[in-house]
Order: structure tokens, then sequence, then C-alpha cells
């Protein structure tokens, strides 16, 4: 093999899908559970064919919640999990992502979207769920969200929302797009980042003697992330979806459940930072920039490249993790910038409402379309 072949061996056509399934085999998965939905049908279909053959357990399950129930089980028992899904079966799974986050259980799930509300149009490309996914569970808790454009984004983010789900032993939310998810195009490995597999920590004793830092949800300070004891090993595991207090003892409002409580937002909030993520494109005395996530992230692109074409300024900004909201590297992108160009397949602008609130200091303006993709032209349109 000559060496122009051994470049042309690393390039392969990838779906996004297929690079989300590919990221969580080689972050580790070893369990998943998933029933099949458009477009998120493609994730299942690789997991269902390959993780057993990579040592793991892969399950048709006969709803969606059952699907994120068996991923819950398989993580409780200490194994890396993941489903796959769309917005009508994460409406199905509310409860259980809830229990996940308050049992502090880690598991990951990729959302491909699809034209909304309800079953909605199952082949039509949406941003509609972005709010839906942030916003669904009881108490206004943050679920890490990761939100690829292209293939190899979809593999990075994926490998990542395992890393995150185990150090923070919580939910993760991989949200793509139909045109992101099911799209096949171009992919050179060479160009995916060598990613560092992390997994929880664990504690390991032969019983439980009388140390409280062997409680099921042991921590000394709200940040902390509580070391995983497996369910049905050598130490008692004791879980609930209930209130309750360090040891997993339901308790309505004693001090200690209320600090549990506390807790599950302060572990995110200390880690936020780190989990911030984007790609940008500054151009230096630009006045406006176009603040993309998804699909949209690759027509904002074109539209950057038009604007300089005709000899005008313009910055780009793509979100990869949308929540916790990326602040600080987006005010570090908005230096002499006056106005925020927003584009979004949804009504209203759900994630240009989330930077509203943060940035009510610069004009935010925002571009949105459902039935087809928004087009550079309509993007140009609110620039110049």
């Amino acid at each position: 093999m000559n060496a122009m072949d051994s470049v042309q061996s690393m390039i392969r056509i990838r779906s996004g899908n297929q690079m989300v399934a590919e990221g969580a085999l080689r972050a580790g998965c070893k369990f998943f559970a998933g029933y099949p939905i458009t477009p998120a049908s493609g994730i299942y279909k690789i997991m269902i064919d390959m993780l057993p053959g990579k040592g793991g357990v892969a399950i048709s399950a006969p709803d969606e919640i059952s699907a994120l129930a068996y991923c819950v089980g398989a993580s409780l028992r200490g194994q890396k999990s993941m489903t796959a899904t769309s917005g009508p079966g994460w409406a199905l799974m509310t409860e259980t992502v809830q229990y996940a986050l308050m049992t502090e259980t880690p598991v990951v799930i990729p959302l491909v979207q699809r034209l909304g509300p309800s079953t909605g149009g199952a082949t039509q490309n949406a941003q509609g769920d972005v709010l839906l996914v942030e916003h669904c569970t009881s108490g206004g808790y943050t679920i890490p969200v990761f939100a690829p454009s292209n293939p190899i984004e979809c593999y990075e983010l994926t490998h990542i929302a395992f890393t995150w789900s185990e150090l923070l032993r919580t939910p993760v939310v991989v949200l793509l797009d139909k045109e992101v998810g099911m799209t096949s195009e171009d992919v050179d490995y060479m160009k995916i980042h060598d990613l560092t597999t992390l997994s929880r920590q664990r504690i390991i004793h032969p019983d439980n003697g009388k140390d409280k830092r062997l409680n099921t949800y042991y921590f000394e300070n709200p940040e902390d992330v509580p070391s995983f004891v497996p369910v049905g090993g050598k130490l008692k595991a004791t879980v609930t979806g209930s209130a309750h207090n360090k040891a997993g003892r339901l308790q309505k409002n004693s001090p200690e459940t209320l600090e549990v409580l506390y807790h599950l937002q302060k572990k995110i909030d200390a880690h936020a930072n780190q989990m911030e993520l984007v790609k940008r494109d500054i151009d230096e005395g630009a006045r406006t920039i176009i603040m993309s996530y998804g699909i949209c992230a690759r027509t904002a692109r074109e539209a950057v490249r038009r604007i300089r074409n005709s000899g005008k300024k313009v910055s780009w900004l793509n979100v990869l993790s949308l929540f916790p909201v990326p602040e600080n590297k987006i005010r570090a992108s908005l230096r002499g910038i006056e106005r925020i160009v927003i584009p979004e397949e949804n009504f209203g602008g759900l994630y240009r409402s989330e930077i509203q609130k943060i940035f009510n200091d610069i004009e935010i303006v925002g571009v949105n379309k459902i039935g087809s993709m928004i087009t550079p032209d309509e993007i140009i349109e609110k620039v110049v």
C-alpha cells in the first residue's frame, strides 16, 4: 500500500448517525437499548449490529419508555449506557430522564430532531426540541446538551457526552437534527481528535461498615460528585427517585435532603466552564456576528463566506455546547459586536430566547423558518 492509498483508506462515507454510534463505541459504551424512530433509526441499527461484537449488549425495546429504563438499569450496574430517539420518543422518556437525574445515573441520549409537534414530520428537518430537552425537569435543573453540525462533530461530541455523563453522574443529551443525522458525506478519520476515555469514580469495598463515605450519594461539598456504588455489588446501594438524604433514604425536606437537591445543580454549575465548546471565526472590526448550531451552522458558514466576498465584515460563532450556555466563550467573541444574528429552524427562536436572557445589552435578531432549510440569502438579508 502506497502513501496515497493509506490516506484514501482513512476516508469513509458516513452519516451523522453512524458517527454518533462510532463515537459511543469509542467511548466504551457497553449497553444500548432502543426503539426505532426516524430520523434516529440509523443509530439504533448500528448499535444493534456492532455493539455485541465489541463485547457489549444491544437490545430492541418495546417502546421508548422501556428503552431508557433499560439503559438506566444497566448504568446502575456500572455499564456505560446509551439510547437514541427523536422528539416523540423524548416526550415519553422525560419521567425516566428525571429519575436518572435524581439518582445521579450516567446515561447518554442522542436526540435527532424532526418537525413537530406530536409525531410531526418524521423525515422533515427542524430544530424544535431545544427547550423541550433542556427544560424537561421539575425544578429547572440543567441537563448538559451538545449539538453537532457535521459527522466528525457527531463522533467527538458523543464521546465527550459520555465523559461528562460519567464524571458528573448525570444524563447528557447529544442534540442533532434530521439533516445532520441522516446526511452522508466524506469523513476523514485523520481529522478526528484523539479523545481520552474517562469513567465514573467507583467505590470498591467489601462491606458497608460505618463509613459514611460509602453512602450511595455521599459528598462533602455541594459541587462534589459522589463516588459510584453499583446496584447488586458488595456494597448496599439504595437508589430512589424520591427526595433522599446522602444514604439514599427517603426524606421529604430535611436539611440534608435539601442539600442533596441543591447539589444536583451545583455539580453542573461547578463544571460549566469546562464544558464550554464553540467554534469561532472572528473578523476583526466586524459589528455583526452570526451565531449558529446544528445544521444551520453549515448555512451560516456559507453566508459568512458570501458576505466577506462582497467586501463586508462579519464574524461567525458555532455553539457546540448548548447547555450550560457557554457564556464565557460567547462573551469573549462579542468584543466590538453590536448585533447577533441567530438562524434556527423553529418558531420564535428557541435558543435565541436563552441568549437574550444573558446578553440583553446587544441587539439580537432571529432568522426563523420551518418546513425547509434556511438559505444563506435569508441570513445575509438580516446581516446586511
